[in-house]
């Protein structure tokens, strides 16, 4: 089965791939197909945005899409930056400018006060049909600096105390088990092979 992954990211679709690559699926990435692009993620909430985008992928290319919302939520800053985790340096911000802002909001907050998660939205949807969504939360707390080369996005300030590291320092194979996508995706993963045993199809390479 054709799974189109709503995503212009890479590495979101690097991390996404890893996760599902024992199911077979032949996994697109929507910037591969130029048929148009993904709606703006203005919505008011993780499963808005992550809805839209699925749904547009899913009627552009007619084929099951997933997409995913997910940002940084910190305890200090009252769950910000939240939805806005993507913009929240400005639009034009990388990322390396955006963990260097919320390190200076930080500054001088105490680490009983640096809590933080981590939340994913995954959408499934299918063309003119269902939508199915999952969640994933990871906790921890942010780092007083960046730290480690992996991952990407807030990965080098997300410190988790039962790893004694950044998720930027864990490496793909372990964040892939224990992110909040990685868990928001286990769940969706249980949904795709409903979807695939639906259809009739079997695996890639079967």
């Amino acid at each position: 089965m054709d799974l189109v992954i709503a995503t212009g990211n890479e590495g979101k679709f690097e991390e996404i791939a890893g996760v599902l690559a024992d199911l077979g699926l032949r996994l697109l990435p929507f910037w591969c197909l130029s048929i148009g692009s993904l709606p703006t993620e203005d919505g008011q909430t993780f499963e808005e945005n992550a809805a839209r985008k699925a749904r547009a992928a899913a009627d552009l290319t007619g084929k099951v899409a997933l997409a995913d919302d997910s940002g940084l939520e910190i305890e200090a800053l009252g769950g910000m930056p939240g939805i806005h985790s993507a913009r929240f340096a400005g639009e034009w911000a990388d990322d390396e400018e955006r963990n260097r802002c919320i390190l200076e909001l930080l500054k001088g907050v105490p680490s009983e006060r640096r809590g933080a998660r981590f939340r994913c939205v995954i959408a499934i949807a299918e063309p003119g049909g269902r939508l199915y969504l999952t969640t994933g939360i990871c906790q921890g707390m942010i780092a007083p600096s960046p730290r480690g080369d992996h991952g990407f996005g807030y990965d080098p300030i997300f410190y988790l105390p039962e790893h004694g590291g950044t998720m930027a320092e864990l490496g793909l194979a372990l964040k892939n088990q224990i992110s909040h996508r990685a868990q928001a995706l286990a769940k969706a993963k249980e949904i795709l092979k409903s979807l695939i045993n639906s259809r009739g199809e079997a695996p890639l390479g079967a």
